[in-house]
């Protein structure tokens, strides 16, 4: 039995920190740099392993240097990559430049070139059975089926729905946790800043828990004891490159706990946080006594979280 399964193909990010974005014919000097694996599902798989969770992540990777360097993150942080396919052709490859002029990030992405996780015969989806948690991003394509299967098995399915994608709402009956991001909300509600309405609404579809991330604005979210809003927490951000990534892993290490709603959306601003402090979406992950520290003191214990800064800057010469 494992605590989370989660479904997605990686990608690699090559995240690098910029005072400001170079302008047309200029330059900008390279404050920092990472190789760090990437995926919204494949991330919080490692938040979640890093929390405490067993973990399994069903995909595919591409047989070229990223790809290895990919599974080995995954193989590190115990994650079970024994579901993982390595098939002939490129992995994805994410650019990602953060800069402290905007505190935000742009990012450059290619596609991997062999055929998408789900349209292969030889993924055996029944392997979700084995899950008290079924974690996704889209539902579409064999991410249905799967969460179907999942929630036979009494498998509970989180969803990190960070844009809205076609099939959302028409499926949407099928996740049991739906965490979303700042954009599907305003899709779902365009002209509504009544939260906890909204929620309701969203409660209504399906979902037992709702909750929704506004960035450094913090959540909002509902479940059977009600209605919460919660602050995010104040840091001094590097690179957001992999917050709501890391949220929902959290988010899932919460439920593995029996926490409820509130609290897990808390304890979840609090990882989330601490990975802001460092570049990429993976190095700044803590341990689960280091984000309760920072959350009863507010002081974060950096001695672990930059031993994995340094193994990242390694970059691909690990593998």
């Amino acid at each position: 039995m494992y605590d989370v399964i989660g479904i997605e193909n990686p990608c690699m990010d090559f995240a690098i920190h910029l005072n400001q974005l170079p302008r047309p014919n200029g330059g900008a000097r390279l404050n920092d740099y990472t190789w760090q694996g990437g995926g919204k599902v494949s991330t919080g798989i490692i938040a979640a392993a890093r929390l405490g969770a067993k973990c399994m992540q069903i995909g595919a990777l591409g047989d070229d240097r990223f790809g290895r360097a990919i599974y080995e993150d995954f193989v590190r942080h115990g994650v079970d990559v024994s579901r993982m396919e390595i098939k002939p052709g490129s992995t994805a490859l994410s650019v990602v430049m953060s800069d402290e002029e905007t505190k935000g990030r742009s990012i450059l992405f290619k596609p991997g070139t062999f055929s998408r996780t789900g349209e292969d015969a030889g993924i055996d989806l029944e392997i979700v059975r084995s899950a008290r948690f079924f974690f996704l991003a889209h539902l579409s394509g064999a991410n249905i089926p799967a969460a179907r299967i999942a929630r036979e098995s009494g498998a509970r399915v989180v969803m990190d729905a960070d844009h809205p994608h076609e099939g959302l709402r028409e499926h949407i009956g099928l996740v049991d946790a739906f965490v979303a991001s700042e954009f599907v909300y305003h899709d779902f509600f365009p002209d509504s800043a009544d939260y906890e309405k909204s929620c309701a609404e969203v409660r209504g579809m399906g979902p037992d828990i709702v909750v929704f991330t506004f960035g450094d604005k913090g959540c909002v979210g509902m479940d059977g004891n009600g209605f919460f809003n919660l602050p995010a927490y104040s840091v001094p951000v590097m690179d957001t490159l992999g917050a709501g990534d890391v949220f929902h892993g959290a988010f899932l290490a919460g439920l593995l706990r029996g926490w409820d709603g509130k609290k897990t959306a808390d304890f979840s601003n609090a990882v989330s946080a601490i990975k802001c402090t460092r570049a990429g979406g993976r190095a700044g992950i803590p341990d689960f006594e280091t984000a309760m520290r920072f959350i009863e003191t507010g002081e974060i214990d950096y001695a672990d979280i930059d031993e994995r800064v340094e193994y990242y800057k390694r970059g691909l010469d690990h593998v």
